[in-house]
C-alpha cells in the first residue's frame, strides 16, 4: 500500500500540462467539463490516499490497535518510512480541511456580500462611472452593469453583453470555478488549471452570445470594446471570485477564436481523442490506486483481526 498511494499523489504533476492542452484543443463547453471533472477527481483521488496512509500508521499505534483487536506487528507493509508518511499526511490532510473550510465560508461570504449590494432585479443597473460588468450566481441569478458600461457599448453590443452573462447564469458556470478552487485547497498541483477553466468558461459564453445574436463579428467587437473600456480603470468593479465578466481572462485570444471558424481553429480529431484518452488514463491511474491501496489496508486488517482471534 505504501507505494501505491503515491500514484495519486504525484499524478496532477504529469496531468495539469495535459489538461491545460485539452483546454485550448476541446470545444469550450467540453473543456469546461474535462477540467473541472479532472480536478474534482485529482483532488478527491489524492485525499483518499492521504487519508489511507494516515490511517495505516494510526493502525499501529497502540491504543488504536487495542480498539480494533489488532496485532501491529501482523498488519504487513512495514516500511520505515510509513509512520513518518503517515505523521505527514495527518498533518496535509488537516491543513487541508482547514483550507477547504475557509475558501468554502469565504466563496459563501463574497456572493452574500455582492447580492446584497445588487437590486433584486435580473438586471441590476449601477449608477457608476467605472465599466465593469459580471454575473452574480443565486435565486434568481443577477446581471450586474455599471452605467459607465452600458455607455461604452451601443445598443447591439449590449445585447451581446447580456447574452454571455446570461449564458454564464445558465450554464452555472459559478460552479465550475468553486469546484475547481475547492479542489486546489486539497492538491495545491492543481492550481494550474483554473485559468484554462475560466478561458474555457468564457469561451463557453462567447459562443452562447455569438449563437444568441447570430453575429460572431459582433460578438468579437463588443467583448473586445468592452475590455477596453474596463482596461483604463483596472481593478475597477470588485466581485465575487466566482462571478465571472465578460472582460476576463486573455480578451485576444478569445476575441480571435470568434473570428476563426471552429474547423480550421481544432486540430484532427484523432488528436482530440488521443489526448483525451491520455487524461482519462490519469483519472483512472489515480482513482484504481486508492482503491487498490483501499484494498491492501482492508486486507491486512483482516489478517491481524484473524490472528488475534486465534
Amino acid at each position: 500500500m505504501i507505494f501505491a498511494v503515491w500514484i495519486p499523489l504525484i499524478v496532477p504533476l504529469l496531468a495539469v500540462p495535459a489538461a491545460r492542452r485539452a483546454a485550448e484543443w476541446l470545444p469550450p463547453r467540453a473543456a469546461a467539463w474535462t477540467l473541472a471533472g479532472f480536478s474534482v477527481v485529482l483532488a478527491g483521488s489524492s485525499t483518499a490516499a492521504l487519508g489511507l496512509l494516515a490511517s495505516a500508521g494510526a493502525l499501529r499505534l497502540p491504543p488504536v490497535a487495542a480498539l480494533g483487536h489488532l496485532s501491529p506487528p501482523l498488519l504487513g507493509d512495514g516500511s520505515p518510512v510509513l509512520v513518518p508518511a503517515s505523521v505527514l499526511a495527518a498533518l496535509a490532510l488537516a491543513a487541508g480541511a482547514f483550507a477547504l473550510v475557509r475558501t468554502g465560508l469565504r466563496q459563501r461570504r463574497e456572493l452574500r456580500a455582492a447580492r446584497a449590494g445588487a437590486a433584486a432585479d435580473e438586471l441590476s443597473v449601477r449608477a457608476d462611472e467605472l465599466p465593469y460588468a459580471y454575473a452574480l450566481p443565486g435565486r434568481p441569478g443577477r446581471i450586474v452593469v455599471t452605467t459607465g458600461m452600458l455607455r461604452a457599448l451601443d445598443a447591439r453590443e449590449r445585447e451581446v453583453l447580456f447574452a454571455h452573462e446570461r449564458a454564464h447564469l445558465a450554464g452555472r458556470h459559478h460552479l465550475f470555478l468553486a469546484m475547481a478552487e475547492l479542489a486546489v485547497t486539497l492538491h495545491p498541483m492543481l492550481r494550474g488549471l483554473r485559468e484554462p477553466l475560466a478561458y474555457a468558461l468564457e469561451r463557453w459564453a462567447d459562443e452562447s452570445a455569438a449563437t444568441a445574436t447570430g453575429d460572431r463579428a459582433l460578438t468579437a467587437r463588443a467583448i473586445g470594446r468592452a475590455a477596453l473600456a474596463a482596461a483604463r480603470f483596472p481593478g475597477a468593479g470588485s466581485r465575487p471570485r466566482t462571478a465571472l465578466a465578460v472582460t476576463a481572462g486573455p480578451v485576444p485570444r478569445r476575441v480571435a477564436a470568434l473570428l476563426t471558424t471552429s474547423a480550421a481553429a481544432r486540430p484532427r480529431r484523432a488528436l482530440r481523442r488521443a489526448l483525451a484518452g491520455a487524461l482519462l488514463v490519469c483519472a483512472a491511474l489515480s482513482a484504481g490506486a486508492v482503491a487498490d491501496a483501499a484494498h491492501d489496508l482492508h486486507a491486512g486488517v483482516e489478517v491481524a483481526q484473524g490472528e488475534t482471534g486465534h
